[in-house]
């Protein structure tokens, strides 16, 4: 009952802070050039991307991509939420798919609500740099990652 409790505690906060500091992105970023940290290893600049995982599809037609990455997506949400709930995780497990479903809501309610995701980070050294993301982003791999170490973990144990 705890851990299920802390996994809502852990969903609340990734959304929470995704939103807010998308909100932040938007209220002092939008409109101006990107600003460059720590000798350009870190920008700062505002974006909406109507794609997918590195702007993927956003030059499918506009119903297309309500198909694909709202209701597409909003489904396998609640797939994942479902499964959550009916199957037997372990702690691992279910932290790495908290924060899945959390960064996938968070972007799910921007794509629900405009259309596009806010995204406004970008990381690097030189040539070598991400693609431009948000929090929820974050949260979305860092979920992918554990619940994908704990699998080998499982599966090494079995």
């Amino acid at each position: 009952m705890i851990f299920r409790l802390a996994l809502i505690l852990v969903i609340v906060a990734t959304i929470g802070c995704d939103r807010m500091t998308k909100h932040v992105a938007t209220e002092t970023l939008s409109g101006r050039p990107t600003q460059s940290y720590l000798s350009d290893t870190v920008r700062l600049g505002y974006t909406e991307n109507t794609g997918g995982f590195l702007s993927i599809g956003e030059n499918l037609p506009s119903g297309a991509r309500t198909a694909v990455f709202t209701i597409g997506t909003g489904l396998v949400l609640v797939a994942l939420a479902i499964m959550a709930v009916r199957v037997r995780l372990s702690r691992w497990h279910g932290v790495g798919l908290a924060l899945f479903v959390a960064g996938g809501t968070s972007n799910w309610i921007d794509r629900a609500m405009n259309g596009s995701v806010v995204d406004f980070l970008n990381i690097g050294v030189g040539w070598l740099r991400t693609g431009v993301f948000n929090v929820a982003d974050v949260a979305i791999m860092l979920g992918a990652g554990i619940f994908a170490l704990a699998e080998l973990r499982r599966n090494r144990r079995g």
